[in-house]
Formats: C-alpha cells, structure tokens, sequence
C-alpha cells in the first residue's frame, strides 16, 4: 500500500512511501487483538484494592450475649461480618492482574491492529522532522495543519524525541509514542495513525524479527 508523504504544514512533498504488505497488509486476528488489549489494560490496574477482614478489625472479642435464651439469632463478637463495621467476607485483597501472552501473539494483534488503520484509510505519513524548542503551540499547529485537530491521533517516532512528546503531553487528544513503545490499544484508540518515513522502515524492521 502506498502512502504520500506529507510534511508538518499539511502540504504533500511529492515523495510516497511503501506501507510493508507484512505487517500493514495483513488479514487481522481480532482474537488476538482482544487478548493483547486485555493484556495492556490488566496491566494498568494496580491491584492495591484491599478490603479487612475479621480478624484484622479493631474491636472487642467478647462474645455479644450467651448462645442460648435471648430468642435471637446466635452471635459472636463484634467483629462479625454480620454486624456493621464487622469484617468483610471474601472481600478485595492485593493482587496482580497480569498474564502472559506469547511474543508472537502480541506481534500478530499489533500487525492486526495497523492492518485495520491502513485498510481504513486512517494512516497519515508524514516527513521526518523536530521542533526547535519545547512549546505546545508547534504541536497544535501540526495537528491543524493536518485538519486534526478534534481527533485523537497517536504519533510514533522511530526514536526518543523530548521536544516532539513535550510539546504534546498538554493535548489531550494527542500521544506520542516511539516505535518500540508501540502497542495494541493505543493504535486502536486514536483515530488517525501518524508515522514519520523512518518510523515506517523501524516498524518493518522491528516485525521482521
């Protein structure tokens, strides 16, 4: 699939360039992208949720009255989960929520996931390029210039770049990642996908590992 390569003021240059067949041709897994997804987003749960149970609860073990001759229901101490402020039974403990896929499943949901931004035509390549200083108004420029500016777009660099991520950590719409920090549900939550022409070849190189 073939791409023209536009630059930071919306303009085309002219040049085109290649989207590999082996990764953004692919016939998706949606399977696979289900897992990765649920992967990426168990991950961001920190698992900290945690709720007392009796025998962690300040308070008296006395037995409340005797078993036998009240004409109620038996009770214990005050600590019982049955009273208020007792004890919560199976309630919350700390966890991790992680699990374990397999390299080459979270390869294919990723190839899976930019074969549905290409085959939707949500793919914008754009010139290899930096800014001079670290200012928010570049970015937003950048993303007017594209007639972007109420979609969520997600920009991957084929390399750290302070002054490009900087100027966009503001925008709320907008997230830059580097071509190594590409995931699932990241290309499947922004609506236009931007590469710059290098990041198309490190992708390339990177899924042909």
């Amino acid at each position: 699939m073939e791409v023209k390569v536009v630059n930071i003021s919306g303009q085309e240059t002219g040049a085109k360039v290649q989207l590999p067949e082996s990764v953004f041709g692919i016939e998706p897994n949606d399977h696979a992208i289900y897992l990765d997804v649920k992967q990426y987003l168990a991950n961001q749960r920190q698992g900290t949720h945690k709720a007392k149970q009796r025998n962690e609860i300040a308070g008296s073990t006395r037995k409340l009255y005797k078993q036998k001759g009240t004409g109620g229901a038996r009770a214990g101490n005050i600590k019982s989960p049955l009273f208020n402020g007792g004890g919560r039974v199976f309630g919350p403990q700390p966890r991790d929520y992680g699990f374990k896929l397999n390299r080459k499943l979270k390869s294919l949901a990723r190839k899976s996931a930019l074969a549905y931004k290409a085959k939707d035509n949500n793919v914008v390549v754009l010139e290899d390029f930096s800014f001079d200083s670290i200012k928010t108004k570049n970015y937003i420029n950048l993303v007017n210039a594209l007639n972007l500016g109420n979609e969520k777009t997600l920009l991957v660099l084929p390399a750290q770049n302070n002054n490009i991520y900087l100027s966009s950590r503001n925008i709320q719409k907008a997230k830059v990642i580097t071509a190594a920090e590409l995931n699932t549900y990241d290309v499947l939550n922004a609506g236009k996908l931007l590469l710059t022409a290098d990041s198309v070849k490190t992708l390339e190189e990177a899924f042909a590992k």
